[in-house]
């Protein structure tokens, strides 16, 4: 088979099928990128649709974090109380930062809220928060993993832990916290960025993914179409041999 796949016929028809091997993979790998931006564009459209609701119509203090909360736009009038704390060891675009936490008291239930208001840099001192009456729209997000560390030190927490913030701050809490995305009107806020919040699910597109999987059979298949051809060729020489060595016997 090997004396076969050498002659200069097969060895041509094998570059073609080379040819459309990188074709098939370039096209495989475009179409599930595809599906990947396709996800994250569906997400996105998802979250930017969800009406911002009052924050008493999706949580009360106490109550579980409901479970299609998560990334529910929510509105709640307060005030910020108190110095912010900042969570550590947090990334953003290949930096290390740090969220910048504070406690938001609720009008009409004065319980505490959790609000990420933005990031600073890591080490750079967290900006104070807006004082007196304040309009906050903001995205919710379900409790972080509990703080191994020992809790609050020196202003800093590993984690968005409600159970370690109970200890930080008198009153009743919310258990969940909200990523700001906008204090009376303002998306933007001084001396900070906003931490964008998290998109829901971003499960990858059905369709796109098995477009790219029919382009990786295309590939494969022309690899078996030649081996297949070149398989029959050399069983062709084999019957061949003793039909020619009989009619040089006779």
């Amino acid at each position: 088979m090997l004396r076969t796949a050498l002659r200069p016929r097969f060895l041509g028809l094998l570059v073609v099928a080379l040819v459309l091997v990188v074709l098939g993979i370039i096209a495989g790998r475009w179409q599930w990128s595809v599906a990947h931006d396709v996800a994250r564009a569906d997400a996105v459209r998802e979250v930017q649709e969800q009406p911002v609701r009052p924050l008493a119509e999706v949580m009360a203090p106490h109550e579980s974090f409901p479970d299609d909360g998560s990334g529910q736009r929510v509105t709640a009038t307060g005030r910020y109380v108190g110095d912010p704390l900042v969570v550590v060891d947090r990334r953003y675009e290949g930096q290390h930062v740090e969220w910048v936490l504070d406690r938001f008291v609720v009008d009409g239930t004065g319980a505490n809220l959790a609000v990420v208001r933005g990031f600073v840099p890591e080490g750079e001192d967290p900006p104070s928060a807006p004082q007196g009456t304040t309009e906050l729209v903001g995205s919710l997000a379900p409790p972080e993993a509990p703080d191994e560390t020992g809790g609050v030190e020196d202003g800093q927490l590993a984690s968005v832990d409600i159970a370690q913030l109970v200890n930080e701050w008198s009153g009743e809490m919310y258990n969940g916290f909200a990523f700001a995305v906008s204090e009376d009107g303002v998306a933007r806020a001084d001396g900070l960025e906003r931490v964008p919040p998290p998109l829901p699910d971003t499960s990858l597109q059905f369709r796109n993914v098995m477009y790219a999987f029919q382009w990786w059979l295309f590939a494969a298949f022309a690899v078996w179409m030649w081996l297949k051809i070149v398989r029959q060729a050399a069983r062709q020489d084999e019957a061949d041999v003793p039909a020619r060595e009989l009619e040089e016997s006779t």
